[in-house]
């Protein structure tokens, strides 16, 4: 006989809480049986159709609920309290990206993975392409001098999307992506500058009018490496057509990873051509490594590790401040 489905637990039932929902609905091993939100109604939305319980206060579902695993997908300035009492209690964590709203909160979650063992994913999917790892060998052995990327398009509106404070708004919610895709491809980040545009370019049919965040942002950082990466950050109307991409330069080897919808691998390196397309879909594969990972017990299986996604935010946060002073900003270490 089959064992019986893990029973897992969201806490956030907004656009991704219900993203993640859905791809646990295409599995047989998983099987979602309490959903927690501060809105009962939306939270109901997402039970219902799993009969699952409906909770309003994650603590309340941490104690009652006999999860087997966890879903935090709440703003990230939320994310620290569910995160680190689930750790601690020993349940396995898909935490969504960004890992947390501040370093301090960053550090609780990444003590709390490590002192207990616990397995805790976060939710950088890029990481999870399976051809990251044909980018990876064509660049063996090989400096990335050069690293420009591209991430321009619609989003999904909600509302803490438009603060600074709640979700850190295109920077850290849109740019982290590919803070953490360069960091996987051209190493460590050492310092960053950054401007961003005064110019609207996305609608913004949730807001009330306080919203304080900046529709594009470019960030220009230097590795350890010695070489330099360009990342151009945009948030426009979902009816224009977006633009995903990393593109990344060394001594021989010139090569292009087109992201969503595409994920395909072209270019030169060491005077051969290189070419792949993804097999599978980065999202559910993050899920899957997740699972594995929660399974075997083993915190070396996920695809972005808390102390990984920590260094991502740490650049982040750099990024904030170049922007908030005009200077070129060191990386805490």
């Amino acid at each position: 006989m089959s064992p019986a489905p893990l029973r897992a637990g969201i806490i956030g039932a907004g656009w991704i809480g219900r993203r993640h929902a859905g791809t646990l609905a295409g599995r047989d091993d998983v099987k979602v049986t309490a959903v927690c939100d501060v809105d009962r109604g939306r939270a109901a939305q997402v039970a219902e159709t799993r009969q699952a319980r409906v909770f309003t206060d994650w603590r309340e579902m941490l104690e009652t609920g006999a999860l087997d695993l966890l879903w935090v997908c709440t703003p990230p300035r939320s994310h620290a309290g569910p995160a680190v009492a689930a750790l601690e209690r020993g349940l396995p964590v898909y935490l969504e990206k960004p890992i947390a709203r501040s370093p301090e909160d960053a550090a609780r979650i990444v003590s709390a993975a490590e002192s207990g063992r616990a397995v805790c994913a976060v939710g950088y999917q890029w990481r999870a392409i399976d051809i990251l790892g044909d980018l990876r060998d064509a660049l063996a052995g090989r400096t990335v001098g050069c690293l420009v990327a591209q991430s321009v398009g619609g989003t999904e509106a909600r509302p803490w999307f438009l603060s600074k404070a709640e979700g850190g708004g295109n920077l850290l919610e849109r740019g982290s992506h590919h803070i953490d895709l360069a960091r996987a491809l051209a190493g460590e980040v050492v310092s960053v500058q950054a401007a961003e545009s005064a110019v609207r370019l996305a609608p913004r049919p949730l807001s009330d009018g306080t919203d304080d965040i900046t529709d594009a942002v470019t960030m220009l950082l230097r590795f350890e490496s010695g070489g330099l990466g360009t990342i151009v950050v945009a948030w426009t109307s979902g009816d224009l057509p977006g633009s995903y991409w990393v593109e990344v330069t060394a001594a021989d080897a010139a090569l292009r990873l087109d992201l969503d919808p595409a994920f395909r691998l072209s270019g030169v390196a060491g005077g051969s051509h290189v070419t792949a397309t993804a097999r599978g879909k980065p999202f559910e594969e993050s899920v899957g490594r997740f699972l594995a990972a929660a399974k075997a017990g083993d915190p070396g299986l996920v695809f972005c590790s808390p102390t990984d996604a920590a260094r991502t935010l740490a650049v982040a946060v750099a990024a904030e401040d170049a922007l908030r002073t005009g200077a070129t900003v060191p990386v805490a270490a």
